[in-house]
């Protein structure tokens, strides 16, 4: 005996695998811009093929793998899921960065419930635009629908990486000094971390709150931002690459400054026994979160352990190497140095 009166289909319990076919021969399409000679496959085969070239000597692979979180839902308001794309793949190259390593290749996943396809187009569209700047292959992905499990209107981006590097030209942090300077370069806004907090301090995309009105209130020109609040929440992250590639055989040890701010992220790369001082006057923080510290009642203190506060890449050298590092990465600031003291004070 059945409890369906009529047949169950796949169609009709939210995944539609004839619209999956259609919206998987679009991501082929708008991958092609990010391809390398050692790919051996495109974007369909179970499992994407890429081929380490015999250049390396000693070579150590690097992963890494991260998610755009929340930010995703500001993106959903106002379809601005193509900068995502870019968030994920930045993101990723940065963290895999900090050991030195030169990024490969790319895989994605976008899990929802009912996304639609041109979103998922635009996700990837996004995903792969990223990865053609800075040269790597996209090698494939995985999209999921999973009505049930994600709440109507939520997704998520997944990104993860690999990259390779010499082991003798590894970056990690051992050989960091007291002593060491600590320098910097700005970040352009939140980049894609502390967006809970965000979206709690602006009533924005939260339980609640009123889509309409949060795309108005995004898409209106702020006096205080010099732009509107959407441009600044959903500006891509920055990708550090090019910036400290010229400078790489002088750094020590280099820390992407994500979720947990500099208290969680500085002592990642500090040998045992050492800490830190970072100088919060070496830059200029961006006016979106003092918007969103006013906004919230958000204290200093947890305002610098949640975001980036505008500086978005710390990396140390030696003292000796200072000069040479200025000419190498002339945007780079001068922002603490490294101590004998474990912990990291903020001045």
């Amino acid at each position: 005996m059945t409890d369906h009166p009529e047949p169950l289909t796949y169609a009709g319990v939210g995944i539609n695998l004839t619209e999956r076919q259609h919206t998987v021969t679009r991501f082929r399409d708008v991958a092609k811009v990010a391809a390398r000679p050692e790919v051996l496959s495109g974007i369909g085969p179970f499992a994407g093929m890429f081929a380490l070239a015999s250049k390396y000597t000693d070579p150590v692979i690097v992963s890494t793998t991260d998610t755009v979180g929340t930010k995703g839902k500001i993106a959903a308001l106002v379809d601005g899921y193509e900068g995502l794309g870019h968030d994920i793949v930045n993101h990723c190259i940065n963290d895999a960065f900090t050991t030195g390593a030169e990024p490969l290749f790319f895989m994605d996943t976008i899990v929802s419930s009912d996304l639609t396809p041109d979103a998922k187009v635009a996700l990837v569209k996004g995903v792969a635009e990223a990865c053609a700047a800075q040269g790597i292959a996209l090698l494939g992905g995985e999209t999921a629908d999973m009505p049930g499990t994600y709440y109507p209107g939520a997704f998520d981006l997944i990104g993860f990486i690999v990259g390779v590097v010499e082991r003798a030209k590894l970056i990690d942090g051992m050989s960091i000094k007291a002593g060491d300077l600590l320098f910097g370069l700005p970040s352009n806004g939140l980049h894609t971390n502390g967006y809970t907090l965000a979206r709690a301090a602006l009533g924005i995309g939260v339980d609640g709150s009123d889509p309409v009105e949060a795309r108005r209130r995004l898409e209106t020109h702020n006096e205080d931002l010099g732009e509107t609040l959407g441009e600044a929440l959903l500006r891509p992250h920055h990708c550090y690459l090019r910036d400290l590639n010229p400078a790489l055989p002088m750094i020590k040890g280099m820390a992407h400054i994500t979720g947990g701010g500099f208290e969680e992220n500085m002592p990642r790369i500090l040998p045992e026994g050492l800490g830190c001082r970072i100088d919060k006057s070496a830059w200029t923080v961006l006016p979106i979160f003092p918007l969103i510290q006013r906004a919230g009642n958000i204290e200093e203190a947890e305002m610098y352990r949640v975001f980036n506060m505008g500086m978005g890449m710390v990396f140390a050298v030696a003292p000796s190497d200072a000069d040479a590092l200025r000419a190498a990465v002339p945007g780079a600031l001068l922002v603490g140095e490294v101590t004998n003291k474990v912990g990291v004070v903020l001045l």
